[in-house]
């Protein structure tokens, strides 16, 4: 049995681009599974997106339908210590984090001049120099409409910046003082929170956002408790 997990490439100390490829990467490992990374998949992901997993000849897509496979196919249990209550507050977090966070991420990363040259831009260096003008300027198109279609880009930086830190915020209140989300073992919502935390926290981007989760020191060894229990080959990065 052979687990192929497509994904993008580190970055500033990440083991990965993406939180929801980082996300993925979590669940595999709080399953005990192995896995192998293949970073040239982009252009057949069958959603057009990564992360997606090739599981002995079955592709699965999406982090959130890869962790019922692995619920069902391997019998993980990420949540069997929760209630029930906990269970549907870890969903909310999720959710929080993948459909409002991340357009914050993504508006942080690719709209903010500074960042995209500090970040994103370095995607391209593979790209002809004779074309690598275009090609940003197309993505970048495309991703500001992407923005504009699902809201966050009709608000002002500092009305996302508002946004965010809330996001932040509420992070930092539901972790409190505990090592994981819901206490001293980690669960699958953990997978998750720590993806974009590792995201907003990486020095590729600066803004308000990052500032406030720097500002919180449980949000900061929350990210370095994961990380050095998962990808010790980056803790130190």
């Amino acid at each position: 049995m052979t687990i192929t997990l497509y994904c993008f490439r580190p970055v500033a100390g990440l083991p990965d681009a993406s939180p929801f490829v980082m996300k993925a990467m979590v669940l595999l490992k709080l399953a005990g599974l192995d896995y192998v990374e293949d970073r040239s998949g982009f252009s057949k992901a069958p959603k057009g997106k990564q992360p997606y997993i090739n599981d002995d000849g079955e592709i699965v897509a999406d982090s959130t339908f890869i962790r019922f496979h692995i619920e069902k196919k391997y019998g993980a249990a990420f949540d069997a210590h929760l209630s029930d209550e906990q269970k549907a507050v870890g969903w909310c977090v999720e959710k929080m984090c993948e459909e409002h966070l991340y357009w914050i991420v993504v508006h942080t990363r690719w709209m903010d001049e500074a960042n995209f040259e500090r970040g994103p831009a370095r995607f391209f260096d593979s790209v002809p120099a004779i074309a690598r003008p275009l090609a940003k300027w197309f993505i970048r198109r495309r991703i500001a409409n992407s923005l504009w279609a699902q809201g966050m880009g009709r608000h002002s930086p500092t009305e996302i910046d508002a946004l965010g830190v809330r996001d932040i915020e509420t992070l930092a209140t539901l972790i409190g003082g505990k090592p994981f989300l819901f206490g001293d073992e980690p669960c699958g919502a953990d997978a998750t929170v720590f993806g974009f935390l590792a995201s907003v926290l990486a020095p590729m981007a600066e803004s308000a956002v990052r500032d406030a989760a720097l500002a919180k020191p449980n949000l900061v060894a929350y990210r370095d408790r994961i990380m050095r229990a998962y990808f010790p080959e980056n803790a130190n990065a």
